[in-house]
Formats: structure tokens, C-alpha cells, sequence
């Protein structure tokens, strides 16, 4: 991803920043705010983006969007627009709401699965998570109906994978080795 290496020392400097002006939890909310501009049609960083409009039109678009933002989160807008570096607000507020969340002990799971997760089978994966991390677990759901049933449990590097797809790919290897003439 563009920019992605210099988007995550700005998310460590002003989450340091932000601990040494005891505002972390004021910026965590104002970067959540910034990074849902962001998501899906992403109007707001096309105009960073554009080289035809100056660093002060951004900037002061930027101020007018975000006006009740934390002096914090303030300092930020005006260390990027100094940089000329106002293009990574986007990735920078996403890496910093990562590094908040490992600075307060929440992992993110990643559950797949073929249908949304009922309540229960949410509690069922909830369970296997926290015998793979012992940390705080937040868990998103994403459909994959190839998958077609089960499900597929990502936290960070581990993956553990209850699919039926998976279970089918494990019948026929074991078919194949086992019944070879």
C-alpha cells in the first residue's frame, strides 16, 4: 500500500504523542472519525491526493471538516500539511487505530463465514479465539459463501480453519494417498 511505512511512524508519533498529553482515547476517537471518511467512496482522499489543489486549500478543507478535533489530532493535520504529506491522513489514522488497539490489548479477529454468525455460533468462535490469544478479542464477520460452511478464524498469523471446504480438501487428500493403485 502507498505510503503505508511513513503513515505508520506518523500513527507512532502522535500515539506517543498523544500519551505523553494524556489525550490517547480523545485522538483514538477523532482518528476512528477521520478513518470513516475514508471508507468506501473515498471522495475526501482523491482531493488530498490531487496535485491541482494546494496544501492550504487542504489544509483548511480539512480544518472545516474537522473542526472539534482534539489539540492532538490538530497537531497531526499540521505536521502532515507541513510535509506536504496531507495524502496519508487516510492510512495514517487506520495504523494508528491499530496501534491503539495493541497498546490496549484488543486483538482483531477475522471470522469467515458462508452466512452472517448467529449469536451463538458467535460466542463458539469467540471461545476458540480466546484459546488461541488471551488478549481482549473484537471479532468481524465476513461472508464468503464459497467457503460453504463453517468457518475460518484469522487473529493476526493464525488461522485456524473449520470450513467444510477445507474439511473436503482434507477427505479427498486422504482418499488420494490412501487408494492410489
Amino acid at each position: 500500500m502507498k505510503g503505508t511505512r511513513a503513515a505508520y511512524r506518523y500513527a507512532k508519533a502522535i500515539l506517543e504523542y498523544a500519551e505523553s498529553e494524556k489525550a490517547t482515547a480523545t485522538v483514538a476517537h477523532d482518528m476512528k472519525t477521520i478513518r470513516a471518511f475514508f471508507v468506501g467512496e473515498n471522495v475526501l482522499g482523491d482531493a488530498l491526493e490531487n496535485p491541482i489543489l494546494s496544501t492550504s486549500d487542504k489544509q483548511a478543507a480539512l480544518n472545516a471538516i474537522f473542526s472539534d478535533i482534539a489539540p492532538a489530532t490538530k497537531r497531526l493535520l499540521d505536521l502532515l500539511a507541513e510535509n506536504n504529506r496531507l495524502n496519508l491522513l487516510g492510512e495514517t489514522a487506520r495504523q494508528f487505530l491499530s496501534l491503539y488497539d495493541q497498546h490496549q490489548g484488543i486483538v482483531k479477529a477475522v471470522v469467515t463465514s458462508a452466512v452472517p454468525l448467529t449469536p451463538e455460533l458467535e460466542k463458539i468462535v469467540l471461545d476458540k479465539a480466546k484459546q488461541i490469544s488471551d488478549k481482549t478479542i473484537v471479532l468481524e464477520n465476513r461472508i464468503a459463501p464459497e467457503i460453504l460452511g463453517g468457518f475460518i478464524l484469522r487473529i493476526g498469523d493464525l488461522q485456524y480453519d473449520a470450513s467444510v471446504v477445507q474439511q473436503l480438501k482434507a477427505i479427498k487428500t486422504t482418499l488420494t494417498t490412501t487408494n492410489s493403485i
